[in-house]
């Protein structure tokens, strides 16, 4: 697995991370503020924020920004994996059709959503700086992490709308090994071309393909498999 291909799965398997834009109130200081955000299926950011908000502000007078997430799979946190991506936040367009997605992995964003003083943000990576644990340290170029066009970022919805509607059943049993305690109603959230994303019970996890998934028969194929060889 590239580094890249790496960097991509541990942003997408996490939903926050803290967000550091230039003060506009402080003559360009560094400003830190923790943010929810969706991964796109390019790879860029996706954030819902409020034109009320400093970082917003800081955004407008300098679109340059920062943001770093990390494991917390362990209280060493100097040993878990980490991720800073550097890069640019711009206004994104077509509010409603971004909404529909970033909705069904922040359901409680809604209220935020219909309000007309937010609306989203893309941030465009220039490079990152990934940290995969002790002595994986490396700088990932934009040009290698961000996804050229793919057939699956279109097909998505019918993609999970189909799983969820008929195959309850094989996400049922790709959830079983993560979480031996059984959820009731597990159902898929999205799905990419590095992985997808499930939901119980108020638990998000993320499951990761091994290898790259570009079209929908790839994904099917990829979903059976891994529901057959679960045990």
């Amino acid at each position: 697995m590239s580094n890249a291909h790496a960097a991509r799965q541990m942003l997408r398997s996490h939903r926050y991370g803290a967000l550091c834009t230039l003060s506009k109130k402080f003559n360009g200081h560094p400003f830190g503020s923790i943010v929810p955000y969706l991964v796109d299926h390019d790879g860029s950011l996706l954030i819902l924020i409020s034109s009320l908000a400093e970082h917003t502000r800081n955004i407008q007078f300098d679109p340059r920004v920062s943001l770093v997430t990390h494991s917390q799979d362990s209280p060493d946190i100097q040993s878990q994996g980490r991720i800073t991506l550097v890069g640019e936040a711009q206004p994104a367009a077509n509010k409603v059709q971004i909404g529909k997605r970033y909705l069904r992995y922040f359901p409680e964003s809604q209220n935020l959503f219909a309000m007309d003083d937010f609306s989203f943000y893309r941030i465009v990576p220039h490079t990152l700086r990934f940290i995969g644990g002790f002595g994986k340290i490396h700088w990932v170029s934009a040009d290698s992490y961000l996804m050229p066009s793919y057939p699956l970022a279109e097909q998505e919805d019918d993609v999970v709308t189909h799983m969820n509607a008929d195959h309850r059943d094989t996400l049922s049993r790709c959830w079983k090994p993560f979480h031996q305690d059984a959820a009731l109603k597990v159902v898929m959230l999205g799905i990419d071309c590095d992985g997808f994303d499930l939901c119980a019970d108020s638990k998000i996890l993320r499951i990761d393909f091994a290898e790259e998934v570009l079209d929908a028969q790839q994904a099917r194929s990829a979903l059976v498999s891994m529901a057959q060889g679960i045990q």
